[in-house]
């Protein structure tokens, strides 16, 4: 029996890669042949997931969240880059793991932006989850040569702090992106701006209290103005469309330089080849941390069980706080909490030992067959 073992990580507690790794440990004793496919869909952990699935690492310096300079990774395949918000300047980049919702910046994808550039790639992808800043993508506009001034004229720093205080936007020394493919695979509908929008939704989850949330909204809403009065009259347009406000307004900026936003889960599907694969496999079994009320709108395990034809698929997840028989698609649905009343989200060595005997129960209940012809 082939089976093909292609989970999301495990968030807090263990990536992809090693999630994969565990399960396989566990069915190894039914004597299957395991293939090994840690996914992403657009989050933390895309980068990793795209190495694992062949492309190169390549190092690259940028700024954190708060500005500290840090080592990082984007994946390289041929000509087809992969950056990701949270490995360059999101939440897990900020000092001690905590928000910083009015000082965190996105320069740091800017800055990786513009090293990709030098590997002249024709796509390039941005996975836009993870993020920390609410800055509409002035850090990621500053580091492509965009100046946001004040009303005196000087400089500001990019932040969620100082989008209130832009006047004027200088636009010429702005790096112009070749016929560069830009992709930003996200899975959320928010727009930029109001009750919706990327302030007030996602705002308190990066440690902002409700005066900050409004600052944060009302600075999201000074941008587009300022973009609108300075050569991008289609900015208004741009902060409507559903994903504008993923990433804290990454969305946005990134339509601005031309991109165009896609489903994560599907669009990473399909660069790491899960068709491919998945029509060599007896068993498909994926995974992410919880299997929740959301898993059907866009998560990872939902896409490939879509994606699976006839092909059973086995999840494993963390928790599953929703009946069973509600998660669609899946033959069955295997959880940690089933073996322990400890929490494991932030516990790796615990869930890497209940995903072993996971991979262990299922190749009990699923013994090899005769494989097909």
């Amino acid at each position: 029996m082939r089976v093909l073992i292609a989970p999301d990580k495990f968030k807090g507690s263990l990536p992809a890669a090693e999630v994969a790794r565990c399960l396989a440990l566990g069915l190894s004793g039914s004597g299957a042949e395991c293939h090994e496919l840690p996914l992403a869909d657009g989050g933390d952990g895309s980068v990793e997931a795209a190495v694992a699935a062949g492309f190169d690492a390549v190092w690259i310096t940028v700024a954190g969240a708060t500005g500290t300079p840090r080592r990082t990774r984007i994946a390289l395949r041929g000509d087809t880059v992969v950056i990701e918000v949270a490995n360059t300047c999101g939440l897990a980049t900020a000092p001690l793991g905590r928000g910083y919702p009015l000082d965190a910046s996105s320069l740091g994808l800017g800055q990786a932006l513009r090293q990709a550039m030098r590997l002249h790639p024709r796509r390039i992808l941005l996975a836009m989850g993870g993020s920390a800043s609410t800055d509409a993508g002035m850090g990621l506009l500053t580091a492509l040569g965009y100046r946001f001034l004040d009303d005196c004229g000087r400089l500001l720093p990019p932040s969620g702090r100082a989008l209130l205080d832009i006047a004027t936007i200088d636009c010429a020394a702005a790096v112009r992106l070749p016929a560069v493919e830009l992709v930003a695979a996200c899975d959320v509908t928010n727009p930029l701006t109001g009750p919706h929008g990327a302030a007030v939704v996602y705002g308190p989850q990066k440690g902002a209290d409700p005066t900050a949330v409004r600052h944060l909204d009302r600075g999201l809403r000074r941008m587009v103005e300022a973009l609108s009065d300075n050569g991008f009259p289609q900015a208004s347009t741009l902060a409507e469309i559903p994903g504008a406000g993923s990433a804290g307004g990454l969305g946005f900026a990134a339509m601005l330089l031309g991109a165009q936003l896609v489903s994560g889960a599907d669009y990473f599907l399909d660069l790491l080849d899960f068709d491919h694969h998945r029509m060599a496999a007896d068993l498909i079994v994926t995974g992410e941390g919880s299997l929740d009320e959301q898993t059907g709108h866009g998560k990872l395990p939902a896409a490939v069980a879509r994606r699976a034809a006839s092909t059973p698929v086995i999840a494993v997840a963390g928790r599953v706080p929703v009946p069973r028989n509600t998660l669609p698609g899946f033959t069955e649905v295997h959880a940690l909490s089933d073996y322990t009343d400890q929490n494991t989200a932030h516990n790796p060595t615990l869930t890497a030992e209940l995903l072993v005997h996971i991979g262990q129960t299922i190749a009990r209940t699923h013994p090899a067959q005769p494989l097909q012809s």
